[in-house]
């Protein structure tokens, strides 16, 4: 069951077979270039694996990448 999410919220919202758009990395410029360096970019599409305690597992850019709460906060989908 896929669902695609239409409204802007945090990645941490996300349920597992959830995808959306990256709309928006906040944070500092580390946290983003970390991000972004993990495939986190504008326009690039996140489906949520699974979520265990907030933190996601995520498949973004052809990788599956954890990813902790905190840090999913920080991306708007």
């Amino acid at each position: 069951i896929k669902r695609r999410v239409d409204r802007m919220m945090p990645l941490a919202f996300m349920k597992p077979g959830d995808s959306a758009v990256v709309r928006r990395v906040g944070g500092s410029d580390e946290v983003k270039r970390f991000l972004a360096n993990l495939g986190f970019v504008d326009g690039s599409t996140v489906t949520v694996i699974s979520e265990i305690h907030g933190d996601l597992i995520v498949n973004v850019k052809d990788s599956r990448v954890a990813i902790n709460r905190e840090m999913a906060s920080r991306i708007m989908v």
